[in-house]
């Protein structure tokens, strides 16, 4: 029983923190109330603040599983390619599709919060900053290795390039949700191929 009982325990802070990646990828993480939580999963405010303690870890476990959500939908599916030019423009695919079809009804939650805490201080702007940087290093190693490999242009600047692609990635849920650009994605996509020197397969 106590084993089924830990189990049960660990269902429902999952269900919490989907429900609060969800909430934040719309309303930002100080969208996230215990309250909120509570009334949509029909739990009491107790219940909710107990699985984390305090609203900052609340926040931080929200910030890690998103990023883990970010990392099987962008990462993971180009993990298996040839490092380099071919990893890159798979990750570009995937960045674009995740924005075409959003796993959180938002869309990234990253994006959302790197907005909402980019000039606040505090364990969650810090994590944040780990976690976009993390990507960054990312992004800047796949461009260097195909600019070494003499797949993409040898004056390319990595940083400058990793720089556009984030930006562009950036700016296809305010696009989409603001503007109603359903073609922003494509356009996404379109443009990386441009920062990066290399044509677009039609």
């Amino acid at each position: 029983m106590p084993r089924r009982s830990a189990l049960e325990a660990a269902g429902t802070r999952d269900a919490i923190i989907r429900r609060a990646a969800d909430i934040g990828s719309v309303e930002g993480l100080e969208g996230i109330t215990i309250g909120r939580l509570a009334a949509d999963l029909e739990m009491s405010k107790a219940g909710v603040i107990g699985h984390f303690g305090t609203k900052e870890e609340l926040q931080l476990s929200t910030l890690a599983f998103a990023a883990d959500l970010f990392r099987e939908q962008v990462w993971d599916p180009s993990e298996d390619l040839r490092p380099g030019l071919e990893r890159l423009l798979a990750i570009c695919a995937s960045w674009t599709r995740c924005a075409a079809e959003p796993f959180l009804s938002g869309g990234c939650f990253i994006a959302a919060t790197t907005f909402e805490f980019d000039e606040r201080e505090g364990r969650v702007h810090d994590e944040l900053e780990r976690v976009v940087g993390r990507w960054r290093k990312t992004l800047v190693r796949e461009i260097t290795q195909a600019i070494a490999d003499g797949d993409l242009p040898a004056g390319l600047d990595p940083e400058q390039a990793a720089f556009s692609l984030e930006a562009l990635a950036a700016g296809m849920n305010p696009a989409r949700r603001l503007y109603g650009d359903s073609a922003a994605p494509d356009w996404s996509l379109t443009a990386m191929h441009a920062v990066l020197g290399v044509s677009r397969p039609s």
